[in-house]
C-alpha cells in the first residue's frame, strides 16, 4: 500500500509529571530495572518476551509455579507456561475486602446500585452450587443468553471456578444467530433471561428462549433469570447462602470462554481462549495500559455479545470498580450515558467511535449541567475514531482528559494498539503498540513498513491468542483465518500505519480496502470525509471490480431528516472525498439508502455488500441472523438484480 505522507498532527494531551510518576507502568518499570521510556520498554518487551510475561506473572502475584514460560514459540501452536495451574475467577475473587465495592450497575429497568466483593463472592458460590447440581463440571459448557446486568458476572465467575467453559450472547440476538453459535459448543446448561428493556420498550424473550433450547443438542437444563419481572434466578437453582466457593486449579491453556467472529459469512467461528492467557493479558492490559487502580470506576458501554463485556470484566482483576449499563445509549437521549458517568462517578468512560460521532452530530454537551469532575479518561474502540472525534472530546471534556483510541479484536480479547498513560495523545492517532505485542505493518512481500500503510501483523505469539477454534480438530480453520498470507506470522486483517514516532493509525479492514488506479485507501478515510457533512448520518462504500474497465465504486449514504440527495449535496460529497482523500476515490455514483446493514456488534457489512453486488446470492453473502438490521440487505439484493 502506498505511503500516506502527512504532517505531525497536533498534540492534544500530554501527561503531567505527576501522572507519569503515579502510573502503574512506571512502577512496573522501576520495580524491575526496566526503561521508563515507553518506546524502549516496548522494544524490550518484544525482544525478550519470555522475561516480559514472566514478570507479568510475578509482578501481579499470580499464584503457583510453572516449568517454563514458552515451551514452543511457533504460530500457530505456541505453548505457554506448561506445568502451571491457574484459575481466572480465582485470581479475581481471592483476598478481597468483602465490604469494598466491586460493581456499580444500572439499566433502563432499575436505577444505580452497588455490589460489594463479599456479595459478589457469595452469589458466585451459590450459582456455582446450582451449576454443580445441574451436572456441570470441568470442561462442560455453560451458555448465557443474558444482558449486561449484575447477575451475569457471578454466573461467569461460577462457571470459570469449576473449569467449565463460558459463552454468552446478548438477548437481542435472534434465535438463529444464537443457535448458530451455541449449537457448535453443545452447552450442558443454558442461562436465559426472561426479557429486557431497550429504548423504553420491554421485549419478552420467552418464546425465543424455548426455540433456542430446542435447537441445542445435548442441552441438559435451561435456567430462567427474571430480569423484566424482577424475580431473579428461578426457584431452586441457587445453592444455600453458605455455599462453598472453591476454584479448580487448571492448566494454563484450559478453555475459559468461547467468543465468536462476526459471522458475516457461514457459521461464526467459535474462538476459544484459555484461563492463563486471558489472565496474564488482562493483568497487563488493565493495569499497565488502562491504568485501573483503587478508587477508579471504569465504564464501557457494551453488550454480552461483544468482547468488550469480557474486557470490562477483566477490570475486576485490578483494584478498580466497574460500572455496568444495560439499555439504549440513546434513550431518552444521547446524554444518558454521560449522566450515568456523573451519577456513578466514572473515572474512565469507554465507548465506541460511532457513539462519539453521534453525540458530536447531535450537539450533545456532556459536561453541561453535569458533574463530570471525576472523569479522567475516555476510551474509544469498535472502529477508527476520526480526528474530529478527538477534537470534540477535548472541546467538551477539557484539556486534562486522557483520550485513548484502541484497536484489537475478539480474536485475542484485548487491544494490540491503544492507550499508554505516560505518552502524549496526537489527533487521530493511537498512542502506541501494546507491551508484549510484536506488531508491525507488513508490505505484500513481508517487508516491515514505517510511515507507510500495510497489513497489521504480529510476528511473535501472545498468550491470549486462541487456544483453538471449537470443533476445528485439525486446526485448518484457525490457520486459514490468520496464517495463510504470511506463514508463521499472524495477519489480523486491518490496514495500519506505524509512524516514526511509534504511534499508529488504523485505516479499516484490509479485505474491504478501496483500490482505485493502484492507490489503496482504507474505508475509514472515505467515511471521515463523507461524515464531515452534517447532512450525512451514515455511509457505506465498496469497490466492485468490473471486467475490462475501471471498477465501480458506489457510495451509499443515510441522510438526515428532511435532506434530499440533490446535485448540490452530491457535488459537496464528491468534493469532500476529492479534497480529503484523493481524486481517484471520488465515488462512481452516490445513492441514498435508509440504513447501513450492520452486524450485531455494529460493524458495517462492506465485504458482504460487495459480494452481493458482484452477483453472490444474498443468503450466501451474509447470515441474516448475524445482522442487527437484516432488512437493510434487501436494497442491495434488488440493486444487484437490476430492480433497485
Amino acid at each position: 500500500m502506498a505511503a500516506m505522507p502527512h504532517a505531525v498532527p497536533k498534540q492534544l494531551w500530554t501527561p503531567s509529571s505527576e501522572r507519569i510518576e503515579r502510573a502503574q507502568i512506571t512502577a512496573f518499570a522501576h520495580a524491575h530495572g526496566l526503561p521508563t521510556d515507553y518506546g524502549e520498554l516496548w522494544r524490550w518487551s518484544v525482544a525478550d518476551i519470555e522475561r516480559f510475561w514472566a514478570l507479568i506473572w510475578s509482578h501481579f502475584d499470580v499464584a503457583g509455579s510453572y516449568d517454563e514460560v514458552l515451551a514452543e514459540r511457533s504460530m500457530p501452536g505456541a505453548r505457554w507456561f506448561p506445568g502451571a495451574a491457574v484459575n481466572y475467577a480465582g485470581h479475581a475473587l481471592a483476598g478481597r475486602d468483602p465490604d469494598a465495592i466491586a460493581i456499580r450497575h444500572a439499566s433502563e429497568l432499575r436505577g444505580l446500585e452497588a455490589c460489594g466483593w463479599g456479595e459478589l463472592a457469595s452469589e458466585t458460590a451459590r450459582i456455582r452450587a446450582g451449576l454443580i447440581a445441574a451436572g456441570v463440571g470441568r470442561g462442560d459448557r455453560v451458555a448465557a443468553y443474558m444482558p449486561n446486568i449484575l447477575a451475569t458476572i457471578p454466573a461467569f465467575f461460577a462457571t470459570a471456578s469449576l473449569g467449565a467453559v463460558w459463552s454468552s450472547a446478548a438477548p437481542e440476538f435472534g434465535v438463529r444467530s444464537v443457535v448458530d453459535r451455541f449449537a457448535q459448543i453443545e452447552p450442558k446448561v443454558l442461562l436465559a433471561v426472561d426479557g429486557y428493556r431497550y429504548g423504553g420498550r420491554d421485549f419478552d424473550r420467552s418464546a425465543e428462549v424455548a426455540a433456542i433450547a430446542s435447537g441445542l443438542p445435548g442441552l441438559g437444563r435451561t435456567v430462567r433469570y427474571g430480569h423484566l419481572d424482577g424475580t431473579g434466578w428461578q426457584e431452586g437453582f441457587l445453592g444455600p447462602a453458605d455455599a462453598e466457593l472453591r476454584f479448580e486449579p487448571l492448566p494454563f491453556d484450559h478453555p475459559l470462554w468461547v467468543l465468536y467472529s462476526s459471522g458475516t459469512t457461514g457459521l461464526p467461528k467459535p474462538i476459544v481462549h484459555g484461563h492463563g492467557g486471558m489472565l496474564l493479558e488482562h493483568l497487563k492490559k488493565m493495569n499497565l495500559h488502562v491504568d485501573a487502580r483503587r478508587g477508579d470506576r471504569v465504564f464501557w458501554f457494551t453488550t454480552t455479545g461483544w468482547m468488550m463485556w469480557n474486557f470490562l470484566v477483566g477490570i475486576l482483576l485490578t483494584e478498580a470498580e466497574i460500572v455496568l449499563y444495560d439499555g439504549s445509549p440513546g434513550h431518552p437521549g444521547l446524554g444518558r450515558l454521560w449522566q450515568l458517568a456523573a451519577d456513578a462517578g466514572v473515572t474512565t468512560f469507554g465507548t465506541s467511535a460511532s457513539f462519539i460521532s453521534s453525540c458530536m452530530k447531535a450537539g450533545v454537551e456532556p459536561a453541561a449541567d453535569r458533574d463530570l469532575s471525576r472523569l479522567e479518561a475516555v476510551g474509544s474502540t469498535g472502529s477508527p475514531l476520526a480526528p474530529e472525534g478527538f477534537d470534540w472530546i477535548y472541546q467538551q471534556l477539557g484539556a486534562d482528559t486522557w483520550l485513548f483510541s484502541t484497536s484489537g479484536g475478539t480474536d485475542v480479547c484485548t487491544a494490540f494498539v491503544g492507550g499508554v498513560p505516560t505518552l502524549p495523545v496526537y489527533e487521530g492517532e493511537l498512542q502506541a503498540r501494546a507491551l508484549g505485542a510484536d506488531l508491525h505493518a507488513f508490505g505484500p512481500g513481508g517487508e516491515d513498513l514505517v510511515g507507510e500503510v500495510g497489513e497489521l501483523v504480529l510476528t511473535q505469539p501472545m498468550p491470549s491468542m486462541p487456544v483453538f477454534f471449537w470443533g476445528d480438530e485439525d486446526g485448518h480453520r484457525l490457520r486459514e483465518s490468520y496464517f495463510d498470507t504470511y506463514p508463521g506470522v499472524w495477519r489480523h486483517g486491518d490496514w495500519i500505519e506505524i509512524t516514526d514516532r511509534g504511534t499508529a493509525i488504523i485505516y479499516g479492514r484490509s479485505d474491504s480496502t478501496i483500490n482505485r488506479g493502484g492507490i489503496r485507501m482504507g474505508t475509514s478515510e472515505i467515511y471521515r470525509a463523507v461524515l464531515s457533512l452534517d447532512e450525512i448520518l451514515d455511509a457505506l462504500v465498496v469497490d466492485v471490480p468490473r471486467e475490462g474497465e475501471e471498477s465501480w465504486m458506489p457510495l451509499f449514504v443515510v441522510l438526515a431528516d428532511g435532506v434530499e440527495l440533490d446535485a448540490g449535496l452530491t457535488g459537496r460529497i464528491a468534493a469532500a472525498v476529492r479534497e480529503q482523500c484523493s481524486p481517484r476515490h471520488v465515488p462512481s455514483e452516490i445513492r441514498a439508502i435508509a440504513e447501513v446493514p450492520r452486524t450485531l456488534s455494529g460493524k458495517a457489512l462492506e465485504v458482504p455488500v460487495k459480494r452481493i453486488l458482484m452477483g453472490t446470492p444474498p443468503e450466501r453473502a451474509a447470515s441474516r441472523e448475524s445482522l442487527a438490521n437484516p432488512a437493510a440487505l434487501d436494497y442491495f439484493a434488488e440493486l444487484a438484480a437490476g430492480t433497485g
